[in-house]
């Protein structure tokens, strides 16, 4: 099912085009990692799906619902990169006091069960004034998720908080996730968006670069793959000779690490073989390590193409 589609989705300011006809599908159940550096265009577009803004050009639709956001806006939670809270209430208070507002009715248990899911029941009748900037973000969220939305908009969750709150935020994220919510999230955090994101898009001055699940990726990034192998520590000259005579063709070029064989390969279906040529020839193997490239690795090159 999908939950989030836009067709050729626009957004100008004056002579300035932020955003340029962006199509993307995000489905049910997906995590779904919208990356760029700041200025690509993140922010707006989150702005028009949660209807902040009007887009210039294009369309969107929302859990399956076309026209106006007021029919799924009750389905939805969205937190923004930045929250204001008021620093005289607690936070029972402010969700209590936002849910009213937002025509939506919420009971003091689901309250209760809320702030005790984002790790906030102890600090539930502390003023916000007190909290720290990771517990507010952590309020946010609970402002995003207090009337169990099935979709959810999360601008720079773990942005400016400390290592601690962002692993426990990420945990949330999973959380929420398994409990069958979608989530569309932006960050700068790609070590964060490589981990827990089901699907990327990479947006570069207003548009959509790149976009695929991990490996997709990588699989566009790089047409090998580089396997590190461990070998014994006293393998001698003479075996790597024979090692290298050996050599099937599907391996690319290799190289020698004292006893770590490092080579490439063009598929996976080639590490058994290569695997199995060393055990023939009676060559010890004490681990296999495939060297993958990170989510910050093709990111960067990503840029790097942009401005070639």
């Amino acid at each position: 099912m999908t939950i989030i589609q836009t067709n050729n989705l626009s957004k100008s300011f004056k002579n300035q085009q932020v955003v340029r006809s962006i199509s993307l599908e995000v489905n049910k159940g997906e995590i779904f990692g919208f990356l760029g550096r700041n200025g690509a265009g993140k922010t707006t577009f989150i702005n028009i799906l949660t209807g902040i803004m009007l887009p210039t050009s294009g369309e969107f639709r929302l859990l399956n619902y076309e026209g106006d956001l007021d029919e799924v806006k009750s389905k939805i939670g969205v937190l923004p990169d930045y929250s204001s809270f008021y620093n005289n209430l607690s936070a029972k208070k402010h969700l209590k006091y936002f849910s009213r507002i937002s025509g939506i009715k919420v009971s003091d248990s689901k309250i209760h069960e809320t702030l005790s899911l984002v790790g906030l029941a102890e600090h539930q009748n502390k003023k916000v004034g007190k909290f720290s900037f990771g517990m507010k973000k952590k309020l946010g969220i609970a402002q995003a998720i207090v009337h169990d939305p099935e979709l959810l908009f999360l601008d720079e969750p773990t942005s400016g908080i400390d290592a601690e709150a962002v692993i426990q935020i990420q945990q949330l994220i999973k959380e929420l996730n398994s409990r069958g919510k979608t989530i569309f999230m932006t960050s700068h955090n790609l070590d964060e968006v490589e981990k827990i994101c089901t699907n990327i898009a990479i947006m570069k001055e207003g548009e959509i670069f790149t976009q695929g699940s991990m490996d997709e990726l990588r699989k566009s990034y790089q047409s090998t793959l580089t396997i590190r192998v461990k070998l014994a520590p006293d393998i001698t000259a003479t075996h790597k000779k024979q090692i290298e005579q050996n050599l099937s063709k599907e391996t690319y070029k290799y190289e020698w690490d004292q006893n770590f064989f490092v080579t490439e390969v063009f598929a996976e279906e080639d590490i058994p073989i290569l695997l199995n040529s060393l055990i023939t020839q009676g060559i010890n193997i004490y681990a296999v390590n495939v060297i993958e490239p990170s989510l910050e690795e093709i990111f960067l090159e990503q840029r790097v193409k942009l401005m070639d």
